[in-house]
């Protein structure tokens, strides 16, 4: 018997894939697995009655844990895509590796996604799976389906979803992030309505601070109370979600080349990041920061992918776990018009002297203010060699068109 393993949700695509694996593909038995990244309540509840409607065997893995714990690293890395940080990317391969060791489990042979072929995820999933030897299946970009197709499909036999429209947008939630797109919200010009957000208060002007502790670079505390990964990421979604912190709304460019226009809810994130990257201004040398950047920015690239199994990753992780052993400390966050904004740092790390940078000491240490004189001079000096050089010639090509007369007009 042949058997194969879908990511199920129990939404439209992955709904008229059930009879589609059977029916186009030839299997005979295919199974629904759901992974627990921290969506809400009733898309498992949504996920389980369809599985019930359509006699799928229905397999739910909680991969929390693991998934908040592949966020507190993004965080060491400061891993942002275009501006906002990554959710869904991050989450799809811990998703992929929990429905491939389902599969396994379970002898299947194939193993399927819903993902159409303009997107990430399909990338995102594929990497994973590929590394095996099931036979990899995606029915709605190998068939070319349409969400008109499938809702008329979904109506002719009957299947359990609601309408086949299943609202006006299409929302993926995980504990680091929210993701709104589709609909109205495909045109940028388009003013998206307040109720696309859940997660997100309307900023006012009321405000608060808040204490995050971290050792070597991981946030551990709020107000000095311990916290688990899982819980700190959901109780600062919560607190910071109230200020009205952590919205994006951009155009982002995919992989494979298309521009979309999407929006975001990150209050966690949001928060961790910008009091991680303060920590790092107080205890991190010039060099280091400046690098930093750039193994960053690589970092999260790779993850924005899919690939944070990549070999370049794990050596990347190298030069962050090293500089992270230092960035251990408290960051004081004001929530306040919508920001989560650094207002206060401290660490026993600090690459930092207030008596050395103070306005009211004559000295750096055993380093006097004239000292500077020397550096000052020199500070430009190729500068204003290029610029003497630059004019002079400006100088002797004008003399040379005076002299030889072509620069006079005649008539």
């Amino acid at each position: 018997m042949t058997r194969v393993a879908l990511a199920f949700s129990g939404g439209l695509d992955t709904t008229v894939c059930v009879p589609l694996l059977e029916e186009e593909y030839g299997y005979d038995d295919v199974i629904g697995v759901t992974v627990d990244v921290g969506q809400p309540a009733e898309e498992f509840d949504e996920a389980e009655e369809t599985a019930e409607a359509l006699g799928l065997d229905h397999y739910v893995v909680d991969a929390r844990e693991e998934f908040a714990q592949l966020c507190l690293e993004s965080v060491r890395a400061n891993a942002t895509y275009q501006g906002y940080p990554l959710g869904t990317a991050l989450a799809r391969p811990v998703i992929a590796e929990a429905i491939l060791e389902v599969a396994e489990e379970q002898n299947c042979t194939g193993i399927a996604h819903g993902c159409t072929g303009k997107g990430n995820d399909q990338l995102r999933f594929e990497a994973v799976w590929r590394s095996s030897d099931l036979e990899v299946i995606a029915p709605v970009r190998e068939l070319g389906l349409t969400r008109e197709w499938e809702q008329e499909y979904a109506a002719e036999r009957d299947l359990p979803v609601e309408g086949g429209s299943g609202g006006d947008w299409s929302i993926d939630t995980n504990i680091w992030s929210r993701s709104v797109e589709g609909d109205k919200l495909e045109d940028p010009n388009y003013v998206p309505p307040r109720d696309i957000y859940e997660w997100t208060d309307e900023p006012g002007s009321e405000t608060e601070e808040i204490e995050i502790t971290f050792e070597q670079g991981y946030p551990v505390a709020v107000d000095g109370e311990e916290y688990e990964p899982v819980a700190l990421i959901e109780s600062l979604n919560e607190l910071a979600g109230s200020y009205g912190v952590g919205r994006t709304d951009t155009m982002e460019d995919r992989m494979l080349g298309l521009k979309v226009r999407e929006n975001y809810e990150h209050p966690a994130a949001t928060t961790l990041l910008n009091a991680h990257e303060a920590l790092e201004g107080l205890v991190l040398t010039q060099e280091e920061r400046q690098f930093k950047k750039q193994i960053d920015q690589q970092w999260s690239q790779k993850g924005y992918e899919g690939l944070i199994d990549a070999p370049l990753v794990s050596a990347l992780e190298g030069f962050i776990a090293e500089t992270q052993t230092r960035v251990t400390g408290t960051v004081t966050i004001r929530f306040e018009g919508g920001q989560a904004r650094p207002v206060a740092r401290d660490s026993k790390f600090a690459a930092y002297s207030a008596e050395h940078a103070s306005f009211d000491t004559e000295t750096v240490g055993k380093i006097k203010q004239e000292d500077a004189t020397g550096v000052a001079k020199y500070h430009g000096f190729q500068r204003r060699l290029a610029n003497e050089a630059i004019a002079a010639n400006a100088a002797d090509e004008e003399v040379e068109l005076a002299t030889d007369g072509s620069g006079d007009n005649e008539e």
